[in-house]
């Protein structure tokens, strides 16, 4: 498949826009502003009608397309509206002067918002005259390594867009407000402006122009949900007081995330809440009762949903639990369940209907309170049913026979200490409760750590297999049943281990161009032995290929969830698991699957809620759309990545039971329902310890607990430490990783995991006893598992090492530079070179490069040879470091050749090119 290797899978970008246009989320329409009639005059206002958001920054949103599109031309291409030329090329004789700001196009250097045009009132005044309605668009951006800010131009509108909305509402009768955000943003000015409609159109990839206009014009009625609760004010979300710590973050709010907390505690806080979104048309709801089966535990009950509107539709079915306070304290609603219908036409109707086990309803009791320490328990009380449009329109479900209710406590499962904190803090649980039915606030101890992790850690060393010398068994052999996976690994020195717990990136020119890293067979011992080397690639809304290739973006994680539709999301990610085996990629690094803690993470784009429910449903249905077109996901960041500033050293402080019950949750469902075999660690630590080296993390709850089967990974130059101890973290520290069982190494330079044995803590943790053999052993077998399971185990494996021969020119047009002996080609500030080669040979290159910016920052820059890629420089942030890059071979004839160089991510300067002959 290499001719198709950076040609999208046809259809695919079509699907992502009907997937774009379910997640649009509308939350005001007021006088049925909304849908756009054909034939209506409108003005559009906003420059990001034009510089319209595809994705948030960062490695999630690094995709290269053939294509983008905007919301003005998008509505232009419908043929349907009058769209105001006057505004219209006054905005575009703006631009020409004002072009879109990506920051010098450096990693996490996009600036959150772009700047905006001033309007003259005047100007608005007279558009007000000849239209029929207005609309204005807001765009905000964030990402990888760049938080949103608490000040305007970030989570607050600028002073130029709060004035231009509010000049706009006073002169026109009927205002639409589009917001083309990664995230949700402040909406308080709702409060105070003549908005007539309101739409979350999200960053819906390389579409999303075309399906947000699909929206305003009707052609697709909106069925989107809010993932998130949208408070009035920032400081209402119960994370806030402990959010954005350069040290630690201290997770006081406990299992009370996002409505949980505002349902339990402040119902007033709310703008917007939880699982809302209008339609252009009405549903009627007749209901059923809830049944119990008391010999399976079961709860089942349905609701048949009637169109009784003007507009073919779909509609999303709520289910939730009062479960009763007991002694652990609950929320006043958790979300159990939820069902989206079919499009309904008009008149037409469905039943919907739940089957939820009663041991999903179980709550983890990590204090002992209940008698049952360290378990799921179901506690004594009536439980409460309900089903609704949101959390907020909801009605109980009347119950067949009595209230539902256990007369005393059950215990569900019996589990084992595991990720307590070490450090002591209070938790909010529900106290006294008052006359509006909300509880007042109260506070309680969070149980800490009991278990002595060494004497754990220790009882659990796997037996190490024995040596088997002198043979050369294959992987294929494993694979054909011939010999035991343990005999195979048996025969493989320390060296070949350590080699194989280590990637290789970016850009490894052994795997598909541009890609994150490759794994596996990175020696030609280990080569002869059939262990094949595979590709992993950025994700999760789309391919990302460092080399100018070209790939499909969809709709970010947020916009997926809003969807409620894990159907449609399966299907997007079929498609994106066609295109992943077509660019031979074995592994997409997604989906993002952390908790939406608090507004401002600038990665929360890529995450899906702040409900784990809803959260865990959308990952597994991602992960089996790929995995059923032969491909593989990796859930991350595994676990609480809950910002971005200072996230590699960040402490998440937070009780056994949270963790449990939101923040690994989603993890949870990848595993046991998705059957997940890729698990990305995060960079923070966790009560401690760094989650690439947290033990039970990696080992007690994920492989012990869970039961999983597949491959677990490090973030890209992760550090760790001691999984016993704690203390300092470091890169290196590679012993500790793998005792936790986080079995690779993300990634050693190009070329490195051979020669960087003597740069990481592996084999001289064999030595000192910080690893043993059979620990090492047992990583390296989790890794040739996944390999015999990734499509490379099957496909012929093509070495990218050697690019071949390249076409030679007569054409000079240029001063030529004979090549030096040495072989050594300066280089001004990127400017062309022709250099004529006097040896047909095969050369090794290896480029010399300063980067300015971050250790974690990822930027690329292609070489090309008459215009043929030959080879891309990846680099990180090195200060004024000259850095040397060994790159790929290349097979010259004898005369001329023009150098060139195209950013692919701007950042890097290449001061030299050597051509050594081999």
């Amino acid at each position: 498949m290499q001719d198709k290797i950076g040609v999208p899978i046809e259809g695919f970008a079509a699907f992502s826009r009907e997937v774009a246009a379910e997640g649009a989320v509308l939350l005001k329409n007021e006088q049925q502003v909304l849908p756009l009639k054909k034939g209506e005059k409108v003005a559009i206002f906003g420059r990001i009608q034009y510089d319209y958001y595809r994705s948030g920054t960062g490695s999630g949103g690094s995709v290269n397309v053939s294509y983008t599109t905007n919301l003005k031309d998008s509505l232009k291409e419908t043929q349907m509206l009058m769209i105001d030329e006057t505004v219209d090329h006054l905005y575009m004789d703006w631009l020409k002067a004002h072009p879109f700001d990506n920051g010098g196009g450096g990693w996490a250097a996009e600036p959150w918002f772009q700047q905006e045009m001033p309007v003259d009132k005047e100007v608005i005044d007279l558009a007000s005259k000849r239209n029929d309605k207005a609309i204005v668009v807001i765009g905000r951006t964030a990402g990888e390594d760049q938080d949103n800010l608490a000040e305007r131009g970030s989570y607050y509108l600028t002073e130029r867009e709060e004035g231009l909305i509010k000049q706009v509402s006073e002169s026109f009768r009927h205002v639409i407000v589009v917001l083309n955000t990664s995230n949700i943003i402040d909406t308080s000015w709702m409060m105070r402006f003549k908005v007539s409609g309101l739409l979350y159109s999200w960053h819906g990839g390389m579409e999303g122009g075309r399906a947000c206009s699909d929206v305003l014009v009707g052609k697709v009625t909106p069925s989107g949900k809010l993932p998130d609760t949208i408070a009035h004010r920032l400081e209402d979300y119960p994370s806030n007081a402990n959010y954005g710590g350069k040290a630690e973050n201290i997770y006081q709010e406990d299992i009370y995330v996002g409505y949980r907390y505002f349902e339990t505690f402040n119902k007033q806080a709310v703008q917007y809440p939880f699982g809302y979104g209008l339609s252009y048309t009405t549903f009627e709801w007749r209901d059923e009762l809830l049944r119990y089966d008391t010999n399976e535990d079961r709860l089942s009950f349905s609701v048949t949903v009637t169109n009784t509107g003007s507009y073919p539709g779909k509609e999303t079915v709520q289910a939730y639990v009062s479960l009763p306070q007991g002694q652990l304290g609950q929320p006043a609603r958790e979300l159990i369940g939820f069902k989206k219908t079919e499009l309904l036409e008009v008149g037409a109707e469905t039943t919907v209907s739940f089957d939820v086990s009663l041991a999903a309803l179980a709550t983890y009791d990590d204090s002992g309170v209940t008698g049952y320490k360290s378990s799921y328990v179901l506690e004594a009380g009536r439980y409460l049913f309900y089903l609704g449009r949101s959390v907020r329109e909801l009605y109980e479900l009347e119950v067949e026979g009595e209230p539902f209710t256990l007369k005393t406590t059950r215990l569900v499962a019996e589990q084992e200490e595991a990720l307590a904190p070490v450090k002591a803090f209070k938790r909010i649980k529900p106290g006294e409760r008052q006359a509006n039915g909300e509880y007042r606030i109260a506070y309680e101890d969070v149980p800490t750590r009991m278990v002595d992790l060494q004497s754990r850690i220790t009882a659990r060393i796997p037996a190490e297999i024995q040596k088997v010398e002198n043979q050369c068994y294959t992987l294929k052999q494993v694979a054909a049943g011939e010999v035991s996976l343990a005999t195979f690994t048996g025969q493989l020195t320390d060296e070949e281990l350590a080699i194989l717990v280590r990637g290789e990136g970016m850009v490894s020119p052994l795997v598909t161009p541009g890609t994150a890293s490759a794994f596996g067979g990175l020696s030609d011992r280990l080569v002869s032995l059939g262990i094949p080397v595979a590709s992993c690639a950025d994700g999760p809304s789309g391919i990302r290929m460092d080399s100018g290739h070209k790939a499909t973006q969809v709709p970010i994680g947020t916009l997926l969830a809003a969807t409620f539709n894990p159907e449609l999301v399966e299907a997007l990610y079929r498609f994106e698991g066609k295109e992943l085996r077509q660019n031979e990629i074995d592994m997409l690094l997604g989906p993002g699957i952390n908790i939406h803690r608090h507004p401002l993470n600038g990665r929360n784009f890529e995450y899906f809620s702040e409900d784990p429910l809803l959260t865990g449903v959308m990952a597994v249905s991602n992960i089996k759309g790929i995995m059923a077109s032969g491909a593989h996901a990796t859930v991350k960041h595994f676990a609480c990545n809950s910002q971005e500033a200072s996230r590699n050293k960040v402490d998440a402080v937070v009780s056994e039971r949270a963790l449990r019950q939101i923040y690994l949750k989603g993890f949870e469902m990848a595993v046991k329902n998705g059957q997940v075999k890729g698990i990305m660690t995060a960079y923070n630590p966790i009560n401690g310890h760094w989650s690439a080296s947290n033990y039970d993390l990696n080992t007690t709850i994920l492989r012990k607990e869970w039961g999983y089967r597949g491959i677990v990974m490090t973030d890209w130059w992760a550090v760790m430490n001691d999984p016993v101890f704690g203390g300092p973290a470091a890169a290196s520290y590679t012993d500790h990783m793998l005792r936790a069982q986080n079995d690779l190494y993300m990634v050693v330079n190009n070329y490195g995991a051979e020669t960087n044995q003597s740069n990481d803590q592996t084999l001289k943790g064999l030595k000192t006893g910080t690893l043993t053999r059979a620990e090492l052993q047992r990583s390296v077998q989790n890794i040739l598992s996944f390999l015999m399971e990734a499509p490379v185990f099957n496909r012929k494996q093509v070495f990218r090492d050697h690019v071949g021969f390249i076409p030679e020119t007569s054409a000079i047009e240029q001063e030529v530079t004979p090549l030096p002996e040495h072989g050594r080609v300066v280089i001004q500030s990127h400017a062309s070179v022709t250099i004529e080669i006097k040896k047909t040979a095969t050369y090794r290159l290896y480029a010399e490069y300063v980067s300015q910016g971050e250790d974690l920052s990822q930027v690329a820059t292609a070489i090309l040879l008459n215009d043929v890629n030959v080879a891309t420089v990846q680099a990180n942030g090195s200060t004024d470091a000259s850095i040397e890059q060994k790159l790929p071979k290349v097979s010259l004839a004898k005369g001329y050749y023009q150098m060139t160089f195209a950013d692919v991510k701007p950042g890097v300067s290449i001061t030299a090119v050597t051509f050594q002959a081999l």
